[in-house]
This record gives C-alpha cells, structure tokens and sequence, in this order.
C-alpha cells in the first residue's frame, strides 16, 4: 500500500504542476514577459496583475487567509480572458482544470494576448460577453468561492505550520499542500458554514459555522489507509470539551506522525516507539531534548550558534550544563565543539508518573518517554470492560461513539445497559510529533478517531524563515519538497 501511496502522488501531483508552470511560461511569453517569471511565487501574480490591468493592491488581500485563495482565482480568470477566453466554459476549466487547459492555451498557436482583460478597448471588444465591474467581481468571486471550496473539501487544501511539534522534518513556517484524495476525502459534517473560515470568524472571534444541522460521517474512496509514518492532518479530538464543543470538522487542525494504526499495540520505552514490539524507525529530521555539559569556558550559545545548530528551547540550569531541543544531525555537530562535554538525550526514568500523560491514571506510572503497552481500538474489535481497560476507552466509548456512559462501583453501564465488553465501530490511530519532547500527541490524550482524519501532507511549496539572520527568509531547500 506505501507504493501505491507514493505512485498516486507522484501521478496527481508533480506532474500536474509541471504542466501547469509549462503552460504559464508559454502564456507570459505570449504576452512580452519572460517565461521565467511564472516560476516565482506571488511575483507572476503581480506579473498577471500588470498584463490585465487589475490594481495591485489586490496583493495585499493575498495576506488575509482564506480572502487570498479566492484573490488568486480571481488573478487567473481576469489572465485568462487578457488571452480571449471568455466563456463561463473556458473560465470553469481554467479554474478546475488548470493542468490541462493552461498548458493547452499555452502551446497552441492560436491563443495570444489580446490586451488587459479590465481596459476599456477590451471591454468595447468584447461588449457582447462583458458586465459591468461590480457584476463582474460578484460573479468572479462567488465563482471563486464554489471552486475554492470544491477544491478544499475533495481534492487538496493549504495548510501553514503554526508550532514547532514537527520539527525539524516540518518547520515553523512551511507552507503545505493536504491531499484529501490519498485517504479518500471526508464529505461536511457540518455544512453550513462561512467559506474558508473552518471554526472562528476574523475580527469578530465568533463561530464561523452553525451547528444545527449535523450529517453523519461518510468518507469517499481514497488511495490507501492511513500507514504508520505517514505525516497526518487530522482534527484535534479534545477540542469536543469545554470550552469549545466544537463538531468534529470544526476542531482545530492538528499535523502528527502516525506511529500505530487500528489493532496495533503500542509502547514507549525511553523514548523509543515499539509496535507490535517491533521498533518503529525514528524520524530522520526529529528533535528531542538533550542535556548539554561543557567545560565552563563560554557563558552560553551565541545567536549564530543556536540558529546553525537549531537549538530550541535552550535553558541553562548551572555554569555548564543546558538543555535544548536538537535533531541528531546537530547534535553531532555540537559534539565537535571544544567547549562541549557532553550531550545526552534528556531521557525520563520508567517509573516517573506524570499525570499529564494518558491514560491519566496513576495505576499506570507512565511519562511521556516510558508508556504502554497500549492496544489500538478497530472498528469491530471487542474490548473486555473492567477498571483497568476504561480509562483507555471510555473517551472512544462515550464522546466520539456518542454513548451515555455510567460507572457505579464495579458496575458499567452503556446507554442504560448494564455492560462488560464493547465493540467499536470506529478505527483509531495512534498520532506523535518528530518533535518528541515538544508536542503535545497521542501520548497526553489518547487515541484518533477515524471520522478526525483530515488527509496526508504531501509537499511543502514555500517555507518561510522569520528567524533567517539573513535579508533571504526563504528556505531554498525545503521548497517543493515531498514530506517524508
């Protein structure tokens, strides 16, 4: 199945953006502009912009999450008409098929600039097919809207990632496409809602959404199952508590690695992930905490050394010993500093009880790098209910199978029956971030529900760096890269 994950990816994706930069080089040169200024993002929008003769404060609306998706639609519809095609056909297929009819407008030889779509000769041009300004943008935009929503909801979404959880195989900053289609794409369970806004309105703070209608949970055919290792978006399960309350499809979006799927038995043992007792690999870029001694001779990390080593978190307790988050890559090269003693992972004892990690129970004296073993719940698994299983699964049982659940003394009561087992009717998994010692996962609230996953990070297309000592905040190295 990881094969054919990866097939469908790079039959769906990586081609499909080349063809479409293809053609959009072809159309700048159509127009007097070089071919490769459709290469770099957001300038060929103020280059599309200029050729029809759009305002380019439309640029600033790119910053405004949500208003830029329907901007960048609105771009490519008035670029597309500075070249003739202006029928609703044409803007339809520009829009929902850009891979094939962009490059297809861009190599044929029949399509050319016809000038700015928003002058007043295009217009007279065009008198027949054309509106007024006001109409046109209404259309456009409710245009946009339709064909942005469809895209998010079936097909791929933008994600940006606000937390270090991730790091350093997701970095803050990164900006990334969700493929709904891998895991088959989850149709609304709350469908009436403010376009683009998932659970709070800007400004205001309010709920974007209304949640008097709820459908129930169907998920389309997809490519593959969720696979251990795969970096997962998915919506955060606790966020069905106070304060929020909040549907399932309006829950905060959350990206994890999944470590355990349904069935599986899972356990931590000084930070290492076991499965089925078998070691799961550790993240080639993940970060853990490590305990830093030097010699005494420096009074800390200067800001180049911290940024080159990517050293978070640091804290120093004493003289010479420190703490920070660190891949293994860096940790190597801190090694051969001089002044560097010794760096070990900062590692909790077996036995550590930390009530903050689940199942929260102090029979089970777990911390976040000892735990388990713990089996993952699948949908027609049949658990034995008693004080040792229930503070695994009551959360499963009673908030996301919405049963009413009663413990009196020994006794277990579901739905008002008297109750020793249970069989899900869901799938779960087990989710952790390669940040180890700096996310919050599986490890402190349990289990993810089937019906929360969202879909597979697939590629990051721009990564930004506002911590970058230097004037170029971009990471070269990490744009258009596949996630691992």
């Amino acid at each position: 199945m990881a094969i054919a994950g990866y097939i469908g990816f790079y039959i769906m994706i990586s081609p499909l953006l080349v063809l479409i930069l293809a053609g959009y080089w072809k159309l700048f040169e159509k127009a007097g502009r070089p071919g490769w200024e459709a290469l770099i993002p957001v300038y060929h929008l103020y280059i599309m912009l200029k050729l029809s003769q759009r305002p380019l404060w439309l640029l600033l609306l790119l910053l405004i999450p949500g208003i830029n998706f329907i901007i960048s639609i609105g771009i490519l519809i008035d670029f597309i008409k500075s070249f003739g095609k202006v029928g609703i056909g044409q803007i339809t297929m520009s829009v929902l098929l850009p891979f094939i009819f962009i490059p297809k407008w861009g190599f044929d030889k029949s399509t050319r600039y016809v000038g700015p779509s928003a002058s007043d000769d295009f217009r007279e041009k065009y008198r027949d097919l054309s509106k007024s300004p006001v109409r046109e943008w209404t259309e456009a935009i409710l245009f946009a809207v339709i064909a942005a929503t469809v895209i998010r909801g079936l097909f791929l979404e933008a994600f940006t990632i606000p937390s270090s959880s991730m790091e350093s195989s997701l970095m803050v900053g990164d900006f990334l496409f969700v493929s709904k289609i891998n895991y088959g794409a989850r149709l609304p369970m709350t469908p009436i809602a403010f376009p683009f806004a998932h659970h709070t309105m800007p400004l205001t703070g309010t709920k974007a959404y209304w949640d008097g209608i709820k459908l129930p949970y169907y998920r389309l055919p997809g490519f593959s199952e969720v696979k251990k290792g795969d970096a997962v978006v998915f919506n955060y399960p606790m966020d069905a508590d106070s304060p929020f309350y909040r549907p399932v499809d309006k829950q905060e979006n959350y990206i994890k690695r999944c470590q355990g799927t349904p069935g599986d038995t899972i356990k931590l043992e000084y930070g290492q992930v076991y499965v089925n007792n078998q070691p799961m690999p550790v993240p080639r870029n993940g970060e853990m905490e490590y305990r830093i001694r030097t010699d005494g001779s420096v009074k800390g990390f200067d800001p180049g050394t911290r940024y080159n080593l990517h050293m978070e978190d640091l804290q120093q307790f004493t003289r010479v010993d420190f703490t920070a988050n660190m891949t293994a890559q860096s940790v190597e090269k801190l090694k051969a500093y001089p002044f560097a003693k010794t760096v070990k992972p900062d590692i909790k004892l077996r036995g550590v009880y930390d009530p903050e990690v689940f199942p929260h129970d102090p029979h089970f004296r777990w911390n976040e790098d000892n735990l388990g073993p713990i089996i993952i719940p699948r949908k027609g698994w049949t658990v034995k209910l008693d004080s040792l299983t229930m503070p695994f699964y009551q959360r499963a049982i009673e908030v996301y199978e919405n049963n009413k659940v009663q413990v009196k003394g020994n006794e277990i009561l579901i739905n008002g029956t008297k109750a020793d087992s249970y069989t899900f009717k869901m799938d779960y998994y087990w989710m952790m971030g390669d940040n180890r010692h700096n996310s919050e996962d599986s490890r402190f609230w349990g289990f993810v529900p089937e019906d929360h996953i969202v879909g597979k990070a697939v590629f990051v297309w721009m990564s930004w760096d506002a911590n970058a000592p230097s004037w170029c905040k971009i990471r070269w190295d990490k744009v258009f890269r596949r996630i691992d």
